[in-house]
């Protein structure tokens, strides 16, 4: 499975400055990791964080995620160049997407694909094969988001960034992730929403941000439960006490794949004996037409890639 299409329930955020982390997160069943270079690493550490991530990604232990990807800094930092040339040069075959923090614009997607495709040249990797991962975090990146999702063929997912999006907007609290206690509504519906449109529309993979109450799991699963509901595909996850909940929140359960399948089946049958003129039909004592049969298929689709039995 390439990782454009690769399962992303769980991304474990790794710091790529601390071997103690790196050696923890080798043995995580997340779906996917990502090695960090931006905000859990201090600038006086950042070129030597480059050198150990390059290490980890060559030693033989492996990582038991199937996805394995490094974010860089962004580009108004003075480090994503090197970031970029250090870590592909040095483990780029080992690497399966770069994460960009704080994207404010399409023309920022392009110019990591153009310094991506120069560096895997001349490191004698295959073009194109490494992937672009985006993160979403101020105003300005949200008023860009569908330029940017359809900047370039190498993007695979857009990434919620709750933190630097409440800052940016001047949101009076200080817990990540978690509802404004003072506000009525959810406050992040409108930003995930804008997000996960533009995500669909160019075909990418939408993932919910970190929830930083890292011992607060039924505080994790209600952020989870509000995305997932949505359709989006996964979240991050900052600690080990999350990722059970947060795979488990991102599968189907297995009565909706029970019932995904009825309808199909239904469906299917109800079609071959009408010769395929069929407009509507009952399951389960409620009309299902061929938009509902699109939402089983959906669904059937999102358990297989899960690994889900008896979804096929």
């Amino acid at each position: 499975m390439s990782s454009r299409t690769a399962v992303r329930r769980t991304v474990l955020a790794v710091p790529g400055s601390s071997d103690r982390f790196i050696a923890k997160a080798r043995g995580l069943v997340v779906d996917a990791l990502f090695l960090d270079l931006e905000d859990a690493v201090a600038p006086a550490v950042k070129a030597e964080s480059r050198r150990r991530i390059v290490d980890a990604l060559h030693d033989p232990a492996g990582f038991v995620a199937p996805t394995v990807t490094v974010r860089v800094n962004d580009w108004s930092t003075p480090w994503t160049y090197a970031d970029v040339i250090e870590v592909v040069s040095g483990a780029g075959a080992h690497v399966d997407a770069l994460v960009l923090p704080k994207c404010a614009s399409a023309s920022q997607v392009q110019a990591l694909d153009l310094l991506l495709t120069q560096v895997e040249h001349t490191a004698g990797l295959p073009i194109g094969r490494i992937g672009l991962e985006v993160q979403i975090e101020d105003a300005i990146g949200l008023l860009h988001v569908n330029e940017i999702a359809a900047a370039s063929p190498r993007l695979e997912s857009l990434v919620f960034g709750p933190g630097d999006f409440m800052a940016s907007l001047g949101m009076a609290s200080l817990s990540v992730g978690e509802q404004l206690a003072a506000y009525p509504g959810d406050h992040f519906h409108h930003v995930l929403m804008a997000i996960l449109v533009a995500a669909r529309a160019h075909g990418l993979q939408a993932i919910d941000g970190p929830y930083v109450a890292i011992r607060d799991v039924e505080g994790f699963r209600r952020s989870a439960a509000r995305s997932a509901a949505l359709g989006y595909d996964g979240k991050w996850v900052l600690h080990p006490d999350q990722v059970a909940a947060g795979n488990e929140m991102f599968t189907p359960r297995v009565e909706d794949i029970e019932r995904a399948l009825r309808i199909e089946r239904a469906y299917a049958a109800a079609s071959a004996r009408a010769g395929g003129a069929v407009g509507a039909i009952v399951v389960d004592d409620e009309m299902v037409d061929e938009a509902g049969v699109k939402l089983a298929a959906a669904l059937l689709a999102r358990g297989r890639a899960a690994g889900m039995e008896g979804t096929s």
